[in-house]
């Protein structure tokens, strides 16, 4: 390389250095405007309050349990069609 070209190089890095630098204040925000009010939420706890004994005892239906209607006797429904 010529000593033209290396100064040629240099001038541009230098000049997109200061460009950049310029943009980069521009279009980011400064720390001031970086600041905003929130809500202040409760803070979490360790104990848990029992559900209410009207619904939750032991003569409550238990969605859990499997519910049958009738006997199927077909044991391949769908072998037919």
């Amino acid at each position: 390389m010529k000593q033209k070209d290396l100064a040629m190089i240099l001038v541009i890095i230098i000049a997109s250095a200061i460009i950049s630098f310029v943009l980069g204040r521009l279009i980011f925000a400064s720390p001031k405007d970086r600041t905003t009010q929130v809500e202040l939420v409760d803070a979490i706890s360790t104990t848990f309050p029992f559900p209410d004994r009207k619904y939750f005892n032991e003569k409550s239906i238990n969605p859990t349990m499997l519910i049958q209607i009738s006997e199927n006797a077909n044991n391949a429904p769908f072998k037919g069609r």
